[in-house]
């Protein structure tokens, strides 16, 4: 079968244009939706629990009478987790325990040192006391997502973690539910849309208030995301999936073609791009997509998405590819080379790494252990992935003994009245004059 990918030479004069062009992801969201959106948002911050049934009657065909039927209970989640094939539930068993097992070396603990005046210097961690989650529910089944958001949480020490989960014509998923009991999940409620996020940044009467809301969702998700951030903290604003792989021509090519596919499947805007300095690869790369493709579920989605947003990428050698991929700045970067240790070590910007020709990307969004959640549309040049990090806070912690107050008082007068700020000036000189 025909894939119409576009082809990119380093050494064409246009090449700096081109990846522009391709790179290019229009995120402006829609005015009507952003009005619809900000029309939910503050009629659920003005009646509650009232417009949160309307909604979820509306826009998921419920028929749902007072906010308590909207939870489910501890038992139904052990029942669903119960009724999994053993294959499954051993499966993501076994996934939650590497995931738990790789965020508990992130987090993070309390720290002081003590100066030779005595004074106290330090930082304080404090788990968030409430985080939401969010998951994206109808026919989508995402139990992974369930695991990377609500362990790392769990990790940390969030004192409550409320999960939101929409529930269309009254159906859920159940390998959802038991994905999100063997996270270790407090509450689930089963709302979803804006009409979710809403509630959970400003709460209802029956929807508790979070501190922070994480997880994917759609356009309507994504935008009452980013108009409740103020009011509670939140991950990300994602964009679509993108995988960029970087070989020098020593990989079985219907490897990498499917690694392409795994990322291109999501939807037609994913990005799918290999980078090789070997420009037969790169033909022997298309040779595989084209003889791949039909036998693949998602043809359409994926053909779509190579041919919109996908590339082959011909550069002079490795170092120019490493130069290319800091510059893509991908949310997942395979390096399927000989050397792949070398070669990151010239990467400054990916959300997750990975290194080596039998290193797969998909085996990162299931059970690897670190987190699938990852900055998309090149703010991997600024962003990190979700981790345990991202459900701590931390406070500084300042304890002056007496000959510290002195002398750091009379630092602190200087640079006041420097300002103009001498009310801040008196204040330090005050514990100055009782130091003696």
């Amino acid at each position: 079968m025909n894939v119409a990918i576009r082809r990119l030479s380093t050494a064409a004069p246009d090449f700096s244009d081109r990846l522009d062009a391709l790179l290019a992801y229009e995120s402006e969201v829609d005015g009507a939706v952003q009005q619809q959106v900000r029309a939910i948002i503050d009629d659920i911050r003005a009646r509650g629990d009232a417009a949160l049934l309307e909604y979820t009657n509306r826009f998921d065909r419920r028929s749902v009478a007072a906010g308590a039927q909207l939870e489910i209970g501890q038992a139904e989640l052990r029942r669903a987790r119960e009724a999994l094939t053993d294959d499954l539930r051993r499966a993501l068993e076994a996934a939650a325990a590497r995931i738990r097992a790789y965020h508990e070396r992130q987090r993070q603990e309390t720290w002081t040192y003590t100066e030779a005046d005595g004074t106290v210097l330090g930082q304080k961690i404090t788990p968030l006391a409430r985080a939401g989650v969010y998951v994206p529910g109808g026919r989508a089944a995402y139990p992974s997502s369930v695991l990377m958001n609500i362990i790392p949480a769990r990790v940390a020490g969030v004192g409550e973690i409320v999960m939101a989960v929409p529930a269309p014509d009254g159906q859920l998923e159940p390998v959802v539910l038991a994905a999100a009991d063997i996270a270790g999940v407090d509450r689930v409620f089963t709302i979803g849309g804006a009409q979710a996020v809403a509630a959970l940044a400003y709460g209802t009467e029956t929807i508790p208030r979070v501190d922070k809301i994480v997880g994917p969702g759609n356009i309507y998700v994504a935008t009452a995301k980013a108009m409740v951030f103020g009011a509670v903290g939140i991950d990300m604003i994602a964009g679509p999936s993108e995988i960029l792989v970087v070989c020098d021509g020593g990989t079985d090519p219907d490897w990498i073609a499917m690694d392409m596919f795994s990322q291109a499947e999501h939807d037609e805007q994913a990005q799918a791009i290999l980078i090789s300095p070997d420009p037969a690869y790169l033909d022997r790369v298309a040779e595989s997509i084209g003889r791949l493709l039909p036998s693949q579920p998602r043809a359409g989605i994926i053909r779509r998405s190579l041919s919109d947003r996908g590339a082959l990428i011909a550069v002079r050698d490795l170092d120019e590819a490493a130069r290319i991929a800091n510059r893509i700045a991908p949310e997942h970067l395979e390096l399927s080379v000989a050397d792949p240790q070398a070669l990151a070590a010239k990467i400054d910007h990916a959300g997750a790494i990975f290194m080596g020709r039998h290193t797969a990307e998909a085996l990162g969004d299931y059970c690897a252990g670190p987190n699938h959640v990852l900055p998309t549309a090149q703010t991997a040049r600024f962003s990190s992935p979700l981790g345990v990090y991202d459900f701590q806070k931390r406070s500084s912690i300042i304890m002056c003994s007496p000959a510290g107050a002195a002398s750091l008082g009379r630092l602190a007068a200087t640079l006041a009245r420097s300002e103009g700020l001498t009310a801040h000036a008196g204040s330090a000189e005050y514990r100055v004059t009782d130091a003696g």
